[in-house]
């Protein structure tokens, strides 16, 4: 990203990382290749040159200290009431830019960076920001194209009966018969403009937000423990 274009805006990078999880213990500080979780993103962020700051969102002393130890903002603290699994990630984020409000810091551009995409890299972050800008839309989230189509996609039952979550037009039963523009949101990063996400409370709105495609592997998402071994395999490739 240019110089002129980071001076114009002020930027910021959100961390969202609480203590607990569901999948794996300790998420965010789990070792992948022998680096935390969070390392990963951290690293990203910073190298981006894209953002003028880097904050952390978190309730949890040995996150928190971690955070601190690698350069990022954690004046911030994430109320208790907003670290549990019910607390939505939008609501964590109002209450991020309540507090920079009050603080006179509220930036024109917010970037928010789940811990979860460890190899969202910094020119992912770069390419994402500088589109956004060119757009000049108020929204932005990253996807990759879906794997399954979702015509085979359905839901099933507790009593066995399902039914399909969308219904094509017409039969394709072939996948070169599918129109290939199907996305999904990936969850490496969402991009706002704070005024616009209080108003919305959303991330995502039909029609005013822009997607981003990314590889599939630059997005994948570290939920389970088979998702971390996707990650190390995927790196220990790469080291080869």
């Amino acid at each position: 990203m240019s110089k002129e274009t980071q001076n114009s805006q002020q930027i910021l990078g959100l961390v969202p990382a609480r203590g607990g999880s569901k999948g794996i213990p300790k998420k965010n500080l789990f070792p992948i290749m022998a680096k935390p979780l969070l390392q990963y993103t951290f690293e990203a962020a910073k190298e981006s040159g894209a953002l003028n700051n880097i904050m952390i969102s978190s309730e949890d002393d040995e996150i928190l200290h971690f955070a601190q130890l690698h350069g990022i903002d954690t004046r911030y603290r994430r109320p208790q009431a907003l670290a549990t699994d019910q607390a939505s990630t939008a609501d964590v984020v109002l209450d991020v830019l309540a507090w920079l409000e009050q603080m006179g810091e509220l930036p024109d551009v917010l970037v928010l960076l789940q811990p979860t995409s460890p190899l969202r890299s910094a020119e992912d972050i770069n390419r994402a920001v500088q589109r956004f800008i060119e757009l000049g839309v108020d929204s932005m989230v990253s996807v990759h194209k879906m794997v399954e189509h979702p015509f085979k996609s359905m839901h099933m039952k507790d009593d066995g009966s399902w039914q399909y979550l969308a219904r094509p037009g017409q039969k394709a039963h072939r996948r070169q018969d599918y129109d290939g523009n199907f996305f999904t949101v990936n969850g490496a990063f969402y991009i706002v403009k704070p005024s616009w996400f209080k108003e919305q409370k959303a991330f995502v709105v039909e029609g005013e937000t822009a997607l981003f495609e990314m590889s599939s592997i630059a997005g994948i998402d570290v939920d389970e423990l088979v998702d971390v071994f996707k990650v190390e395999a995927y790196l220990k490739m790469l080291a080869k």
